[in-house]
């Protein structure tokens, strides 16, 4: 006798998958733009290009690494879609390009339609506070590729800015100063050696509140890695802005440098601001080297701007009516041999 086997049988549920795409289908919409050509649903995703002398289209593509973990542990999915879209956003604004058009990318053992729906209710958020599409992606489910419970996340996003307007840092020169915003939290990285320190050797919980913040842990942990969008795009505005390095993965020490031509250094006055206390907290904790330190996390500094000095007034006050707390981190320096591209002080 000859059994019959459903792909159900081998743990996918194409009803399920029909469900997941019913309740994004509507949130994708919710983020459509003008430009937008085609509709969810179909094999590519179709977007004009806006009008533009020499339109240059500028890509990024990220994920959100071991955060995802504290969201499985926690059950909240709704805020690990503006992490990856506001990352995304980041990286492709700091070259003066506007975010067109986004895709992701979500796979699981086991695909959970509600859970699905959550995440994308955060992408679409974000894409709309961005003004960018959320025109397509895949959801796909592989048993036995992931663990009950579990998924990863990838996104795409393009974006264009006129090819005489990129920000290339190719004007950076000495005496510039650098010009800080704020992280909210760690974003989206060094949450592999923050779970090790906190969880493992802390043996603290996610519910845990924590005395220095007055926050649970987990609170600390789902804070969304913000956009800058809207502050770059103001300081593009005043020409002002000689160079931008988003501070995600390597920290300042790894980043700052890929705005600094070659010959150049940065001086950062450490003293220039407050570290917040869960970076401090995960230093003591965990022993970290001051080295290591640096180079995995932010350390409340998010986004930082080359700025000449002539221009920093302007700069400053540009970005305090938009709400935001500018502050004067450091400056453009000669390199030192010897020495790195980053110099604390």
């Amino acid at each position: 006798m000859v059994t019959t086997i459903s792909y159900r049988d081998s743990g996918v549920d194409i009803d399920e998958a029909a469900r997941a795409v019913g309740a994004i289908r509507k949130m994708a919409r919710s983020t459509f733009t003008k430009g937008v050509l085609s509709d969810i649903g179909s094999f590519g995703g179709c977007f004009q290009l806006p009008k533009m002398k020499q339109p240059v289209l500028v890509s990024s593509v990220d994920g959100v690494g071991t955060k995802l973990k504290i969201a499985f542990a926690t059950g909240r999915h709704d805020t690990i879609g503006e992490d990856l879209v506001n990352h995304c956003v980041n990286d492709i604004a700091v070259q003066g390009a506007q975010p067109l058009f986004f895709l992701d990318y979500m796979a699981t053992g086991k695909l959970e339609a509600n859970v699905a729906a959550q995440v994308v209710s955060g992408m679409a958020r974000a894409c709309r506070a961005n003004g960018c599409a959320l025109i397509g992606g895949e959801t796909a489910e592989m048993p036995g590729m992931y663990m009950d419970g579990e998924y990863d996340l990838a996104g795409t996003i393009v974006g264009a800015v006129e090819k005489s307007q990129i920000i290339t840092g190719a004007n950076v020169k000495s005496g510039d100063v650098l010009v800080a915003l704020a992280s909210t939290g760690l974003h989206t990285n060094g949450y592999s050696l923050a779970r090790k320190i906190l969880f493992d050797v802390a043996k603290l919980k996610p519910e845990s509140r924590l005395a220095e913040t007055g926050n649970t842990l987990a609170d600390e942990l789902l804070q969304v890695h913000r956009s800058y969008l809207k502050p770059i795009t103001a300081l593009a505005k005043t020409k002002a802005l000689a160079g931008a390095a988003h501070i995600t993965g390597g920290g300042i020490t790894d980043n700052l440098p890929r705005v600094i031509p070659k010959g150049l250094a940065a001086a950062v006055d450490t003293k220039s601001w407050q570290t917040p206390p869960l970076f401090e907290m995960l230093r003591s904790l965990g022993n970290v080297s001051e080295e290591d330190w640096r180079r995995t996390f932010n350390l409340g500094v998010g986004m930082i701007f080359v700025v000449p000095r002539a221009k920093a007034a302007v700069a400053k006050r540009a970005l305090t009516r938009l709400g935001e707390k500018p502050w004067v981190i450091g400056e453009i320096t000669a390199y030192r041999r010897g020495k790195g591209k980053v110099e604390y002080r």
